[in-house]
């Protein structure tokens, strides 16, 4: 029909432009809905749609159950005044030389230092106890031969529960209550809750003692507590 209107190379021309702005209006339909079909599928990919942005964002709490044994040297205080940089090497020489490969030889991971004391944590409340019974003995020894005013004497608190776990620290009730028992253990001996204790009787050799009923430190309820008096690990 063009031809018998227009001459051939405007019938041409005229069919080009028709194909072309063809193409043109089918590509600006298709290209934006491709592009939002991708990312959609790319957000559907990598699980953050919308819905699930909260429960993306939020990070699981690793918990577990774990022995904890909280470490503290007697009177660090009078010690470093009277000697500060004497008190710091001596601890250190002890922590490295004495401490430290007991905690290891016991499968213990040492979460932190606290400057004049750790936080020790244990798969197994029987390792827990036996190595701070093994650290009062050997202190007990290495104090033996030591000037009265350079001996460092350690308290010890051992509990058994549920701890958060962070990389470089943990946290929880029983950690709390394991610091708490190293503070009521006297010079030398051992504080443990009832249920570490349970859970090594009969299978420790060590005097223990029932203190009863005690009521903690900024804990609610009292806790029945354990102690290993320090002859036990002379």
């Amino acid at each position: 029909m063009w031809e018998n209107v227009l001459p051939d190379n405007i019938a041409i021309d005229c069919a080009k432009g028709l194909l072309a702005g063809g193409a043109s209006l089918a590509l600006q339909w298709i290209v934006p809905r491709t592009i939002h079909v991708l990312k959609r599928f790319r957000v559907s990919l990598l699980g953050k749609l919308p819905q699930d942005r909260g429960a993306a964002i939020r990070r699981h709490t690793e918990r577990r159950l774990a022995a904890i044994l909280a470490t503290d040297v007697v009177g660090y205080s009078r010690l470093t005044e009277a000697d500060e940089e004497g008190t710091h090497d001596r601890l250190t020489t002890l922590q490295r030389e004495v401490v430290d490969p007991i905690i290891h030889e016991h499968r213990g991971r040492i979460v932190k230092n606290t400057g004049d004391g750790a936080l020790v944590e244990f798969r197994s409340v029987v390792d827990a106890v036996r190595c701070a019974i093994e650290v009062q003995r050997a202190l007990a020894v290495r104090n033996a031969s030591a000037p009265q005013d350079h001996r460092i004497d350690f308290r010890l608190g051992v509990s058994l529960g549920d701890v958060i776990v962070e990389p470089n620290d943990i946290y929880g009730h029983s950690v709390n209550v394991a610091v708490r028992l190293e503070g009521l253990a006297v010079p030398g001996g051992i504080c443990l809750t009832a249920n570490a204790w349970h859970c090594v009787r009969g299978k420790i050799a060590a005097q223990v003692i029932d203190l009863g009923e005690l009521h903690l430190k900024n804990i609610t309820e009292p806790a029945q507590v354990y102690a290993i008096p320090p002859a036990a690990g002379a």
